[in-house]
């Protein structure tokens, strides 16, 4: 049985960046052990500390990502990208849950 594709919409410029990875990153873990597949799109700020690339590239990257996902997790925090990619998950009828436990229960019978 495939997992369920969650792509995982957070804050990354606003705020502090190391922060910021590191709660998507503690999601991800969250989402890995009951089952999910997440995309962690925050995964770039490794990869753009070896091969800069301007910001709109990982923009455009990432939501490439959200139309191939079964549903997107918005964690909180100001962000104008995480809102785009929520946005475009609307458009295309894409369930959006606003924490790791709102998915969980939408998706898996267990205790949190």
């Amino acid at each position: 049985m495939a997992k369920i594709r969650i792509y995982i919409a957070s804050p990354y410029t606003v705020g502090d960046v190391a922060v910021n990875v590191k709660a998507q990153l503690d999601a991800a873990a969250k989402l890995i052990d009951v089952g999910f597949a997440p995309f962690v799109p925050l995964y770039s700020h490794f990869q753009h500390m070896a091969h800069p690339r301007p910001y709109h590239v990982w923009t455009s990257l990432d939501n490439e990502w959200v139309p191939v996902c079964d549903c997107v997790l918005r964690l909180p925090g100001e962000s104008k990208g995480a809102d785009a990619e929520v946005e475009l998950a609307k458009s295309l009828n894409l369930p959006i849950y606003y924490s790791v436990e709102e998915a969980i229960e939408a998706y898996f019978e267990t205790n949190i």
